[in-house]
């Protein structure tokens, strides 16, 4: 069965395990909140689909009620969709991460353009980590509290934690690398070449 769930299935399933039922659009607001740090948030179609097939195997059962005035679909984890997360958690090997970085592609041939160009992306990429690490700051402080061993967010406070420390390790990277950029003068325009 696990051949016919792809890893966002098993990501929606993980979002489910919290002890309350979602409705598609709840859990695609869950998977912008969590999801985008360290992983890639799926697109609203793509979540519905997924449930679908999810719904089909039995892994999540569906439910309509009623939401002010019109009827919504909501989701709940099942007992065999319980089962399957943990096979998948417990039979899925960790695996090395692909690291699909453009900044780094970009910095691998920053040499074809001006260097004013690779120092602007560089600048720009740690605002936006900076945004991230605001964004997950407030995250990570929604859980506290819930954060203790035992409790029901101690495992995602962990992921938070983690990709705190990976958008300041990225933003130091960043940093270095504008440091060496600026020592070395690079400011040949090697495209006019």
């Amino acid at each position: 069965m696990s051949q016919d769930i792809p890893v966002t299935g098993y990501a929606i399933l993980g979002l489910l395990t919290f002890g309350d039922e979602l409705t598609g659009y709840e859990i695609k607001q869950r998977a912008d909140m969590t999801l985008r740090f360290y992983w890639v948030s799926p697109a609203t179609s793509q979540i519905y689909t997924v449930l679908r097939r999810l719904t089909e195997h039995g892994l999540v059962a569906a439910q309509a009620r009623a939401d002010g005035g019109r009827e919504v679909t909501s989701y709940a984890i099942t007992a065999a969709g319980q089962t399957a997360l943990r096979e998948w958690m417990d039979g899925t090997p960790a695996g090395f991460p692909v690291l699909k970085h453009p900044v780094l592609l970009r910095l691998l041939v920053g040499h074809v353009t001006e260097a004013a160009q690779t120092r602007q992306m560089l600048h720009d990429y740690v605002a936006e980590l900076h945004g991230a690490l605001d964004d997950l700051a407030e995250v990570r402080e929604a859980l506290r509290g819930a954060d203790r061993p035992g409790e029901p967010f101690r495992f995602p406070a962990l992921v938070a934690d983690w990709g705190l420390d990976y958008f300041a390790a990225e933003t130091r990277h960043a940093q270095r690398a504008l440091a060496s950029l600026d020592e070395a003068g690079d400011g040949t325009d090697h495209a006019a070449e």
